[in-house]
């Protein structure tokens, strides 16, 4: 796989099968765009998937899971081991986000990009973990590119075997540290605004947080205008494996839910690799990390929830499933108001 010639194929959404979802939403029997985004959202699902007839039946969360060396720093609150503890959790009907799935209808599929030990999932590791980028690279460019690719080939994966809709997901100790260094680069915002306390860090652990990422973005000096070199630098396996899922949302047509601040880190990285990319992304939820609605303004996203929520994880994407399901509901199956010989609304001026 040759990234760059994949990300140049992408292709803008169906603009004729957008307009014809955009028709068949004002002849349903109800005023005109009286459901707002989740009408929307259909439309955009439509012009992704190259029809009107949208299907978002087929769901799944893909959670990608890795370690970040920065964690020798103390910037966390738990030590690394508890990466491989959790993410093996997913495997089980007791974690946060396999009860989500389970009620959203969605499968779960975990991935070990770089776990600091062996694990039970699926594994595409790509090493055991990230360097301490406080001392150097986080890994090499080969490394982020071998990222990125296997994201895009999951997708690939899932969208063969039948997925009409993905959400994208993370665990990884120490990865809203690795997300707010590939943030404050991209957007050229300071460390100070774009980082927060992370899984519940003190006010000391927050500024010694603040300074590792001061340190890693000096020492490293990653180059805002080309984004590997930025993920390779201060970024994580995970964040790289889930930028590639965006990317391949794009080229295989999979309309993909952004999670929280981590997961929205990784869209702006595959935006920033190919534009329009945006355009098959959703935004599910506002989360308390404070870098999250300058994200949502540079992606041109506007989130449907606002819960407070800052798990992670893909618990707000998958939160978003059964949203989405009952918009295609009445999309599909509302009566018309040729069918109740009502006259339609017409758009006033």
């Amino acid at each position: 796989m040759e990234l760059q010639k994949l990300c140049e194929k992408i292709e803008r959404l169906d603009l004729k099968s957008m307009k014809r979802a955009v028709v068949h939403w004002d002849s349903i029997a109800k005023p005109l765009h009286s459901l707002g985004k989740l009408e929307d959202v259909i439309v955009q699902i439509a012009g992704i998937q190259g029809t009107e007839k949208v299907h978002i039946a087929r769901k799944a969360l893909v959670i990608l899971c890795a370690d970040n060396g920065v964690v020798e720093e103390g910037v966390t609150q738990t030590g690394q081991e508890v990466t491989a503890i959790v993410s093996e959790n997913f495997l089980t009907d007791k974690a946060t986000a396999a009860i989500l799935c389970q009620r959203a209808g969605a499968d779960l599929l975990p991935v070990d990009m770089g776990i600091a030990r062996d694990t039970n999932l699926r594994n595409c590791k790509i090493a055991y973990g990230t360097k301490n980028m406080a001392k150097g690279p986080a890994m090499t460019r080969a490394q982020a590119i071998q990222g990125i690719e296997t994201g895009i080939l999951l997708v690939k994966e899932l969208k063969n075997k039948g997925y009409d809709i993905l959400a994208t997901g993370e665990m990884g100790i120490g990865n809203t540290t690795s997300s707010s260094a590939v943030v404050s680069v991209l957007l050229d915002k300071s460390v100070e605004e774009v980082t927060g306390r992370g899984a519940g860090l003190s006010g000391e652990g927050l500024n010694r947080k603040i300074i590792t990422i001061k340190k890693a973005i000096e020492l490293n000096n990653p180059d805002r205008e080309d984004t590997i070199d930025v993920l390779a630098k201060v970024g994580g396996f995970d964040l790289a494996g889930m930028t590639g899922v965006f990317l391949g949302g794009a080229c295989y047509h999979i309309p993909v839910v952004i999670d929280g601040f981590i997961s929205l880190a990784a869209a702006l990285c595959a935006s920033r690799i190919s534009p329009i990319t945006r355009d098959y992304m959703i935004a599910s939820h506002v989360s308390k990390e404070p870098a999250t609605k300058m994200l949502l303004e540079a992606l041109h996203k506007d989130a449907f929830l606002t819960c407070d929520m800052c798990l992670g994880e893909g618990t707000g994407a998958v939160t978003l499933f059964p949203i989405l399901d009952m918009a295609c509901e009445v999309y599909d199956k509302m009566s018309t108001f040729k069918d109740n010989s009502i006259e339609a609304y017409q758009p006033l001026e």
